[in-house]
């Protein structure tokens, strides 16, 4: 892939993050997600590149979307699989709560998991704890493993669950073993990331959430030496004859090199709202502010990106830079 594509996808995930910045606290999730999946499917436009969304959301909870199969980009340079969520956390954003994203994960053709939107199991570390999780061991041994490889006491693990009614033997469980929680109402691609950053404080995920949210979580963790495990679970009788269909065995455990093959990859994602890692978008004197992080798993490079964009001269923030 040509490493300018780090930047162009960027000034895609700025100009959702903006678009659906309005949205905040408004009660209004679904326009707050078509704010965002329009501002980046016009940037996309403009992106020189051969994109297919391979994994996207939106089929789930009927939200607008990127669909599987679209096409992305100009239609030259080079071939990429796209992995997308315009907005992760739209019940974030219509709440006025935290750690809402506009996110994108590319990497070669045919190197992202071809999967429908659907729920995936996930269990995510950052780089101390490689190696040493297993989805299939249960929740005890798994935060006593990355007690001993962060060399912390178990009372010092801190996990981060979805904060749903499925999750409530996970929860328990963790609390029984004597570690600390962070429950999360929405947003696990941030909760995954946030694990590779010692500063958030967070050193596991656990829990049931997006299958197209732990392939982009997957590239990330890749770019940051992290590791993600999964497993996708059908809800109904439809969603495992669509994956029967597309050749996935649900049985199977997902490890890295299944969500995200190959050596390069590309992460891109703007703050919608305040979070542990990013800030959100704030907007002074005609101008917005953003905070954004781009990764790429071929260099090793992290990217901390402040941008400030005039609202007149770049009002959908598609112009040219």
């Amino acid at each position: 892939m040509e490493r300018s594509l780090s930047m162009e996808l960027v000034r895609v995930t700025e100009a959702a993050a903006v678009s659906a910045s309005r949205w905040m606290g408004r009660g209004l999730k679904n326009e707050a997600d078509d704010a965002a999946t329009t501002a980046m499917r016009t940037v996309f436009d403009t992106i020189p590149m051969q994109g297919i969304v391979v994994i996207g959301e939106g089929e789930m909870d009927e939200a607008p979307m990127l669909y599987i199969g679209e096409a992305l980009g100009t239609g030259y340079g080079p071939e990429v699989d796209v992995a997308v969520d315009p907005l992760e956390g739209t019940n974030i954003v219509a709440a006025g709560g935290w750690n809402a994203l506009a996110v994108i994960a590319i990497a070669d053709k045919g190197n992202l998991l071809n999967a429908p939107d659907m729920y995936m199991d996930k269990i995510a570390v950052g780089p101390e704890a490689v190696g040493k999780i297993d989805i299939d061991a249960s929740v005890t041994d798994n935060l006593y493993a990355v007690a001993k490889a962060k060399n912390k006491d178990i009372g010092d693990v801190v996990a981060t669950v979805l904060n749903r009614e499925r999750h409530s033997a996970i929860i328990e469980e963790i609390r029984a073993a004597g570690a600390r929680i962070k429950l999360i109402n929405d947003g696990d691609v941030a909760a995954a990331i946030n694990t590779a950053f010692d500063e958030t404080g967070v050193d596991i995920l656990f829990g049931l959430g997006g299958a197209p949210e732990g392939v982009i979580a997957a590239v990330g963790l890749k770019c940051l030496g992290g590791e993600i495990q999964g497993r996708l679970v059908p809800s109904n009788e439809a969603e495992a004859e669509r994956c029967k269909k597309m050749g996935i065995d649900v049985s199977k455990v997902l490890y890295m090199d299944d969500l995200v093959k190959g050596d390069d990859a590309i992460f891109a994602a703007t703050g919608v709202t305040d979070g542990e890692l990013l800030r959100g978008v704030q907007f002074k004197d005609g101008f917005s502010e953003t905070h954004s992080l781009v990764m790429r798993s071929k260099s090793g490079t992290i990217r901390f990106v402040e941008g400030r964009h005039s609202m007149k001269k770049k009002p959908l923030l598609v112009m040219q830079d």
